[in-house]
């Protein structure tokens, strides 16, 4: 009786294995068909060197900016009590459910010189951010930031205060507090959440094309040539392809221990 019980279930083994053939077969395609003979010479040419170069630039800015922004901001959700603080954490983890093209759009409504802000920021400064390198970095941070915001909210809100507590006791300020003793306390958690928002910054296409365009060395970042290649040049589209694939796979491999610590 407990060695039958023990058996896995015949019928769940086999669509367990469908579910994992349904992940594998694309990436195996995407293997199978890269000309892996032209591999560098395809990642070497000029269109793929200006969206490679486009793609870090944007990514690593529209990390920076989530840090820089999504560190207040998860420590607010995290620790403040304050009416509608349900709504707010709502609308930060919006666009992670939100379809890319729909930021975009949202985006325009907002930033285009016809937007609300982009309105005031063209008459008064000369700003313009749409169809430029920064509305590709404002478009990359929108939906990379709530995924540093809610891994550094989590944990803010599993760490033990009483460090913090015993900090103030003995006289610490709340800079000092907050800086020698929460943040190496969630560290790891920040480092993770910057690169969980930079590969998928790094990712993007529905709301960088939507409210930035796809101009080549501007606008055009590694996924948008990506999407252009693939009718005029399906090789070089494969192998950028290929990097991508990479990055997304090391994101996943590095930060696997800190998932199944979570589960």
């Amino acid at each position: 009786m407990t060695r039958a019980r023990r058996r896995p279930p015949l019928l769940v083994v086999a669509v367990a294995a469908v579910t994992v053939a349904f992940f594998a077969l694309p990436l195996i395609g995407l293997f199978k068909r890269a000309s892996w003979a032209t591999l560098v010479d395809d990642l070497t040419t000029t269109e793929s060197l200006t969206a490679l170069r486009l793609s870090l630039v944007c990514s690593l800015s529209a990390t920076a900016l989530s840090v820089l922004f999504g560190l207040p901001l998860a420590w607010v959700l995290a620790r403040l009590r304050f009416p509608g603080r349900p709504l707010v954490r709502a609308l930060v983890l919006l666009p992670l459910v939100l379809p890319p093209v729909v930021g975009g759009v949202a985006l325009l409504a907002a930033f285009s010189r016809r937007g609300i802000v982009g309105e005031h920021l063209y008459d008064w400064f000369g700003i313009q951010l749409t169809f430029t390198t920064a509305g590709a970095v404002l478009a990359e941070t929108f939906v990379a930031l709530p995924f540093f915001v809610i891994t550094v909210e989590a944990a803010l809100r599993s760490m033990n205060t009483r460090y913090e507590d015993v900090a103030a006791t003995l006289g610490a300020s709340r800079w000092t507090v907050f800086r020698r003793v929460t943040l190496p306390m969630i560290g790891p958690s920040v480092v993770a959440g910057a690169v969980l928002a930079w590969a998928r910054a790094l990712g993007e296409f529905g709301a960088t094309i939507t409210f930035a365009g796809n101009i080549i060395g501007k606008t055009q970042t590694l996924p948008l040539a990506v999407y252009l290649a693939l009718e005029s040049n399906p090789d070089v589209a494969v192998a950028m392809s290929l990097v991508l694939l990479a990055v997304s796979l090391v994101v996943i491999v590095s930060l696997r221990d800190r998932w199944l610590e979570r589960s």
